[in-house]
């Protein structure tokens, strides 16, 4: 159990060991993890979570103004079993009971439904059951690990670490313009992964059935295995990851039962210890191609968080995303309508008020620049701002 309790991450198979993250996904072997752990006989039991109760005031025609909390938590146990280590992991958000209307508002954000139509100038709640996986990680050397991840509900080998578990976006309350682009795969029913990692690279191949939740989210889907994807990821130090993956998404969306979809993302992320916190960045690109029709859209993503003097976070989110017909409510087939930019600044700063949890009250502001096409519904200048408490595990 050594290597389990050890969160030091001295190598890249130690790291996915401790399977800190959604799927298979792995950060820089340097990410901090806020999670409590306590030994129980030959079980490691882990608990990480992170909540946000927010008011969003935004403006613009197509801005909405919203009470409401997005929020997930994740229990987990692991022991050593054979030659291996065997985890058993749970993610659940609560995200349908305290997002009403199955939607809250994101300007210039689209994808998926809420009551039969799309979602415009929102982002969907999470399913209640997010991730329901069993893991074992079968080690063939000090430096080789053979993978096996399977879910009934789960996250295949596609994109970066999902923005929900990211270090570079743990402070921020809400989804990334992009992500429909760059991790939207991160709930996907009947999902069967294997991966093998030797020294700094790991390659995963993985099936999964390509239908994105319904908007049911109390409720769990299943389907046939129908898509895969393969990842290429690489730690070169204890600071760096990156990775490239290529998916084949069938019939995603629920509107578009006949449209098949390629997806493209590549990733870096950099992670710094400080004496007295942490800084965390990551850069992002995510492409999707319609099989169907062609249409392709492309997302940039740049955020990064700065935890300094201990108590106090600094981040921003950068986005440059191609935005869709969909979006302008026109009728006929969804077409490219320009480009969004998007650019968040926050703080928060913890303040003692639970024991064994970490509070902070905090605040972001974010501006968007719409491209000429989408300027004359949105105006030139729209802007979000968002106030919010924050809440999670006390740990490392």
């Amino acid at each position: 159990m050594s290597d389990l309790m050890d969160r030091g991450n001295h190598d890249f198979a130690q790291q996915i060991v401790h399977h800190a993250t959604s799927g298979t996904s792995a950060e820089p072997n340097s990410t901090p993890t806020p999670m409590w752990m306590k030994m129980q006989g030959n079980w490691m039991l882990m608990f990480h979570a992170n909540a946000f109760v927010m008011d969003e005031q935004q403006t613009s025609p197509r801005g909405g103004d919203k009470f409401f909390s997005t929020n997930w938590f994740m229990p987990m146990a692991q022991r050593s079993l054979g030659p291996g280590y065997l985890t058993l992991r749970g993610m659940f958000s609560l995200e349908p009971a305290t997002i009403t209307e199955r939607r809250y508002p994101l300007l210039f954000q689209q994808g998926e439904t809420a009551y039969g139509k799309p979602i415009v100038d929102g982002q969907h709640p999470h399913n209640f059951l997010m991730e329901l996986a069993a893991i074992y990680d079968w080690k063939l050397g000090e430096h080789s690990l053979l993978t096996f991840y399977a879910a009934p509900v789960g996250d295949p080998a596609i994109g970066p670490t999902a923005f929900p578990h990211r270090a570079s976006a743990l402070e921020n309350p809400v989804a990334p313009l992009g992500h429909h682009q760059e991790d939207s795969t991160h709930i996907a029913a009947d999902v069967i992964t294997a991966g093998f990692t030797h020294g700094i690279v790991r390659i995963e191949g993985s099936g999964f059935h390509g239908r994105e939740p319904n908007e049911h989210r109390w409720q769990v889907q299943q389907g046939a295995i129908d898509s895969w994807s393969l990842r290429l990821a690489m730690q070169p130090g204890q600071n760096w990851s990156g990775q490239y993956s290529y998916g084949r998404l069938h019939s995603p969306e629920a509107l578009f039962p006949t449209e098949d979809q390629e997806r493209m993302t590549a990733s870096v992320m950099y992670n710094r210890p400080l004496k007295k916190g942490n800084w965390a960045s990551s850069l992002v690109w995510g492409r999707t191609r319609s099989l169907s029709d062609q249409v392709i859209q492309n997302s940039y993503l740049l955020e990064s968080t700065l935890q300094f003097a201990e108590k106090n976070y600094l981040w921003t989110r950068m986005e440059n995303v191609d935005r869709t017909t969909e979006l302008l409510d026109e009728a006929g087939p969804e077409e490219p309508a320009g480009r969004v930019q998007a650019y968040t600044f926050g703080y928060d700063r913890n303040f003692s008020l639970l024991s064994h949890w970490t509070t902070a009250w905090g605040a972001q502001v974010s501006v968007y620049s719409p491209g000429p096409p989408l300027q004359h519904v949105y105006g030139s200048d729209p802007m979000g701002v968002i106030v919010f408490f924050r809440l999670r595990p006390r740990g490392k």
